[in-house]
């Protein structure tokens, strides 16, 4: 007896929709969030991202469901938005309107994690150096980004796990897959694989214009000359100020860029000797200091004083060296020399008490020496405490042989060595030492650049790094739940993507509040203040909106949106997105 078919039940076009539903006696409500998604949609509208992502990708298959340009737009929102690992994707954008996503209803059961990552293969095989150019090229132009400096930097991307197979360098086709390996961690893990992520930013809103990943070996001083190159590409043009940290002042990166006409901005690192001999006149008391900055808070006090000293040397290489004297950093300097300090003495009467121990496995005086030293290294305080090591010497008595001794009993010398451990804090260095708290040199090729314009330059690289500090508590970069790594290449260029959006929402925010000269916006809890508003501020202001599609029988059903606050108006106007959320 043959058995009976099973009833094929269609699903209601009700149910397959994306969102949540609420039904009741024949009503039912469905709805999907939007959130920011229309202002980020706008904003990317600009930008033509998508537009050059198509250009610049591989074709996708007849057959693929989802368009590569389209996976790494969708992927850019929800590091934006949500930052939801690649399996959640799916889930994420379920509760979203598609039509805001930028995808059909038809097209949300193929958002899976497989799917996902093929898209991120592709924008690994296609040339993202020459794609992240264009698209930064028509940024510049069509949010008119001032490019006149440049700031330069990197960081480390920390990797959880072995790795095994991308320890070497390998090629894919035309494309290079990085090394994931050991390097100089500025996360302080040396015991963790990395790979090198370096990003310059216009001074102007501090907005991304260039990044690349280089191998986890790799030292920053190897890469400035190729990263100037690419930046004279982008900028048309070789005399904008290249600003970097120390590693950037070695001789072969400052020739490279002054024979090529290019003007440059560094910190001259502490181990040159013009360093040593300018803190010699400190100690001396030879220098003279000029005050020609004030650094304020937004309540109008003091906070910093900056003083230069007069006149300027040059570099051995001939060029234009200031220092300069801060008199936070000066504070800063003090306190942190206490600190080394006093853990140095700590680790040192830790050390003397098990010296002392009758049960010491310290028993020889090369041994002992050895960490002495390593504790003055580590703590970097080899000139400020003088260490003393003496040899003490103990001798014992006991009989040759078990008994009740007698006038007959015989005894054995024995001999042993201990040390003893002494220490003083050489005050007279130490006072040497604090004649350079607060002190800092900048080196320049560019003779017409005054003393506060050099340091109000420098002084923009912490704009720099709030990028990076962005990238990994926002964005959340790592740890990295990713195995292969050209698809790790690939998802640090969406982070770049990511960080590029950030950036213009944020400028685009804050220019219009200067033109309409409004000093805060009540963008805190409780409608506090905020005089310099970000991206993570608006998007949550707005992550409640949602859409709702309310159908009641056979009637036609009725669409509508969250109401908007005043604020979320007053926002919308000044971004000029008056009627983003119309539609």
């Amino acid at each position: 007896m043959e058995k009976p078919k099973r009833r094929h039940v269609p699903r209601s076009t009700t149910e397959s929709r994306p969102g949540e539903i609420a039904r009741s006696k024949g009503r039912t409500l469905h709805s999907c969030r939007i959130g920011a998604l229309p202002i980020l949609n706008r904003l990317l509208q600009r930008m033509r991202l998508e537009e050059f992502l198509r250009s610049y990708l591989p074709r996708a298959d007849r057959r693929c469901r989802i368009a590569p340009a389209m996976g790494v737009t969708l992927l850019l929102k929800n590091v934006l938005l949500s930052r939801e690992p690649l399996y959640g994707i799916g889930e994420w954008a379920a509760r979203s309107a598609p039509e805001a996503l930028g995808f059909a209803d038809s097209q949300r059961p193929s958002l899976n994690d497989d799917r996902l990552g093929r898209c991120l293969d592709r924008l690994f095989q296609c040339d993202v150096s020459s794609l992240v150019l264009a698209l930064a090229t028509h940024v510049v132009s069509e949010f008119q980004v001032d490019l006149d400096e440049l700031h330069n930097d990197s960081t480390t991307i920390t990797f959880h796990g072995a790795y095994a197979d991308a320890e070497k360098e390998q090629q894919r086709g035309q494309r290079t897959r990085l090394a994931i390996t050991w390097g100089s961690n500025k996360d302080h893990r040396p015991d963790l694989k990395q790979l090198l992520f370096i990003l310059t930013v216009a001074r102007d809103g501090a907005v991304p214009v260039y990044f690349q990943v280089a191998n986890g070996n790799v030292a920053d001083d190897q890469t400035h000359r190729a990263t100037w190159d690419l930046l004279c590409r982008l900028t048309g043009r070789r005399d904008f100020l290249y600003v970097a940290d120390c590693k950037l002042a070695s001789t072969e990166n400052m020739a490279y860029i002054h024979q090529r006409q290019g003007r440059f901005l560094t910190v001259l690192p502490r181990t040159r000797s013009e360093d040593r001999a300018f803190r010699d006149l400190l100690s001396q008391g030879r220098v003279q200091w000029r005050l020609i900055h004030d650094k304020r808070n937004d309540d109008g006090e003091i906070v910093d004083q900056y003083s230069v000293s007069e006149p300027a040397t040059l570099s051995a290489e001939g060029y234009r060296l200031v220092w300069y004297h801060s008199t936070r950093k000066a504070d800063d300097d003090a306190r942190a020399r206490h600190q080394q300090v006093e853990r140095a003495l700590s680790e040192l009467a830790e050390l003397r008490q098990k010296l002392s121990s009758p049960r010491t496995r310290y028993r020889h005086e090369a041994k002992v020496a050895e960490a002495v030293q390593g504790i003055l290294q580590t703590r970097g305080v080899e000139q400020w405490i003088v260490p003393k090591i003496t040899e003490q010497t103990e001798e014992k008595y006991r009989q040759d042989r078990r008994g009740r001794p007698s006038a007959q009993t015989l005894y054995v010398k024995e001999t042993s060595t201990r040390f003893q451990l002494e220490y003083h804090i050489d005050t007279v260095r130490l006072a040497a030492e604090t004649c350079g708290d607060g002190v800092f040199p900048l080196i320049t090729n560019d003779g017409s650049l005054s003393g506060l314009a050099m340091l109000l330059a420098y002084k923009g690289q912490p704009s720099l790094e709030k990028r990076f500090s962005h990238l990994k508590t926002d964005f959340e970069v790592a740890p990295v739940y990713l195995k292969e790594a050209s698809r790790i290449q690939a998802l640090l260029c969406v982070y770049f993507l990511a960080l590029l959006t950030e950036s213009l929402l944020e400028r685009e925010l804050r220019r219009a509040m200067e033109r309409e000269a409004i000093a805060s916006l009540p963008l805190y809890p409780e409608g506090r203040k905020c005089r310099r508003p970000t991206t993570r501020r608006l998007i949550d202001l707005f992550d409640e909106v949602q859409c709702h599609t309310l159908q009641v029988g056979r009637r036609p059903p009725v669409v509508f949106t969250t109401q908007l606050s005043r604020l979320q108006h007053r926002l919308l106007r000044l971004l000029g997105m008056s009627k983003v959320y119309d539609a």
